[in-house]
């Protein structure tokens, strides 16, 4: 039992100072485990903590870019709109220019002439921007420099009626007048003294002639039953179409192609006379013997152009309104090709043609290799053997529309500066022509005069920078498109400088058409460029045009004609001037016409 008891306090002790050292091991463990476990929960905060920092530093350059990104958004937004802006205050400025240009060719003056300068007075106004802008200086003294342009002398009463009978009436005293009122003397004539000059019309006047033929038989052969019978004849069988005589169907075309006188106002006129013929009748009149008795002269002034080196084109709007397969309001053309300056007789001639097609041209011309004066129109390209020169009087057109509304006389504007070199050529152009008496000699007074102008012309177009879409920019773009054509007049003295000489010739018909306003069918329209054609070379050959139709319908030209017949027919031959003339003297004896009709009896 001692030895249990003693066994137990040995054993007891260790055991406690075990249990002692295991529970304090355990608290140690428990603590460990626990810094294990707040170390372990740090780390995990921070960890988190910088996560987050890190979610928000990318967060933010997020942002920042997305920021970047906006503002250039909104950069190209505003710079697309201030173009935007731009662009339609550009537009705003060329429909203003569009809209005072308008108005100028609609209520303003049609002349291309610049207002005459006043020596210094610009100077005054616009020293400061000379001086800032030396080509408007330049241009000033480029303009002085000009020759001032004599005016013509006014024509006196004389000269204007120098062709027209003079009759005289003398204001005598009655007869119991003639004594003196102081001593009741007979008074004695002592001469005459001029009062003044009247130019008095004639009316025309209107009267159906009716022929009869006298005929006669032979009494002895009647006793025989052998029938001789003999009538009267005149020698000029009736072949017109219709029962006008040739002075009245030549009077219908006048009036109408000469004078723009519709066929409904033409009716009306001879109502005035008691006298019903329609309109309808008129136009066939025209029609018919137009294309009879006019198309073989026509196509004999054609052969006669293709022969020709020079030659001259434009064309023209026309509404034909029975056009088959084409609506009335389709538009048509009327072209016209006419002979240049080279000294020959001028031909003019007008074509009918459905549209403005340039194979009208080619067609036309087909035949004809020389120089071809027309305006930009492209369709001219297509004809072959023609060296095309441009018109400067188109330039000048298109530089005046591009002159802003009231700075025709400021030298700052670049149109300004480009209207002095088409003013230098144009006046150079008429002295060299008036002072120069063979081809030749014209043109080597171009090239010596001319042609610096003109290079330097086409420098100073090469330096504009105009605004697009604007007038200027129009102008600059016409003329470096025809920049070659321009200076093809420099190669011979016979080319033409502008194409006012077809534009001239053309001007009737545009003229004539504000007052017929339309062709009802094909063939008036054809017929019409017909008459017209004879009308205008009447004109261009300096005879009578209303004679000169009666003569032609008179001497009935036909296919059958050759050329040299035709010739004889033609109004550039001395002895058809002679007869047109002598017509002409005949008719003014009996009857006047103030306005330049033909003073003839209807």
């Amino acid at each position: 039992m001692y030895e249990k008891m003693h066994r137990k306090t040995v054993i007891m002790p260790v055991f406690s100072a075990l249990f002692r050292h295991l529970r304090q091991l355990f608290c140690w463990e428990i603590s460990l485990f626990s810094g294990i476990i707040k170390v372990s929960k740090n780390r995990e905060e921070n960890a988190v903590s910088d996560s987050s920092k890190d979610l928000q530093l990318r967060e933010l350059k997020d942002m920042i870019n997305d920021l970047k990104k906006m503002i250039k958004t909104l950069q190209a937004t505003v710079d697309a709109a201030n173009k935007r802006e731009e662009a339609l205050t550009q537009e705003r400025d060329n429909l203003k220019a569009e809209i005072d240009l308008l108005r100028k060719k609609l209520f303003g003056s049609s002349s291309e002439k610049t207002p005459a300068d006043f020596p210094g007075q610009m100077n005054l106004f616009n020293e400061a921007e000379k001086e800032e802008n030396p080509a408007a200086a330049q241009a000033e003294e480029m303009d002085a420099a000009l020759p001032a342009k004599k005016r013509k002398s006014r024509t006196s009463n004389a000269e204007r009626f120098k062709d027209i009978p003079v009759t005289r009436e003398y204001l005598d005293l009655p007869e119991e007048d003639r004594v003196c009122p102081v001593c009741n003397t007979p008074l004695v004539k002592i001469g005459e003294e001029f009062v003044r000059r009247e130019l008095v019309f004639i009316p025309a006047k209107v009267k159906v002639v009716e022929y009869y033929s006298i005929n006669y038989t032979c009494p002895e052969c009647s006793k025989h039953d052998i029938p001789v019978i003999k009538k009267g004849k005149d020698g000029r069988p009736h072949m017109l179409y219709g029962m006008a005589s040739a002075g009245t169907v030549a009077w219908v075309m006048y009036q109408k192609f000469c004078n723009s006188l519709p066929y409904y106002r033409q009716e009306k006129d001879w109502a005035q006379y008691g006298v019903a013929i329609s309109r309808a009748t008129m136009a066939n009149w025209v029609i018919r013997n137009a294309e009879a008795y006019f198309q073989p002269m026509y196509d004999f002034f054609h052969r006669k152009l293709l022969t020709r080196g020079f030659a001259m084109s434009d064309e023209t709007p026309v509404q034909v309104l029975n056009e088959p397969g084409r609506r009335a309001q389709t538009k048509s053309y009327m072209w016209l090709f006419r002979s240049g300056e080279d000294g020959g007789p001028p031909i003019i001639l007008y074509k009918y043609a459905e549209t403005r097609a340039g194979d009208n041209a080619v067609e036309f011309l087909s035949g004809f290799k020389g120089y071809l004066m027309c305006d930009g129109y492209s369709g001219y390209n297509k004809i072959p053997d023609a060296r095309r020169t441009a018109c400067w009087a188109h330039v000048r057109r298109y530089l005046t529309d591009a002159i802003p509304k009231g700075k025709q006389l400021d030298y700052a504007q670049p149109a300004v500066q480009g209207m002095i070199y088409i003013n230098q050529l144009f006046q150079l152009e008429d002295a060299i022509k008036a002072k120069s008496t063979s081809f030749d000699a014209i043109k080597k007074a171009r090239i010596k005069k001319e042609q610096p102008i003109v290079e330097g012309f086409l420098s100073w177009v090469d330096q504009q920078t105009p605004v697009r879409g604007s007038r200027m920019d129009k102008a600059v773009t016409y003329i470096k498109n025809r920049r070659s054509d321009l200076t093809t007049y420099l190669e011979d003295g016979r080319c033409s400088f502008s194409n006012n000489l077809s534009e001239n010739a053309i001007r009737p018909f545009t003229l004539g058409r504000k007052n017929w306003l339309f062709c009802d069918t094909p063939n008036g329209a054809q017929a019409s460029a017909i008459v017209y054609t004879m009308v205008e070379m009447a004109k261009a050959n300096g005879v009578n045009v209303y004679h000169y139709l009666t003569y032609l319908l008179e001497k009935l030209p036909d296919d059958r004609m050759s050329d040299d017949e035709l010739e004889l027919l033609a109004p550039w031959n001395e002895t058809v001037k002679a007869e047109i003339e002598r017509r002409a003297n005949e008719s003014n004896q009996s009857y006047v016409n103030c306005q330049g009709a033909p003073a003839t009896e209807k």
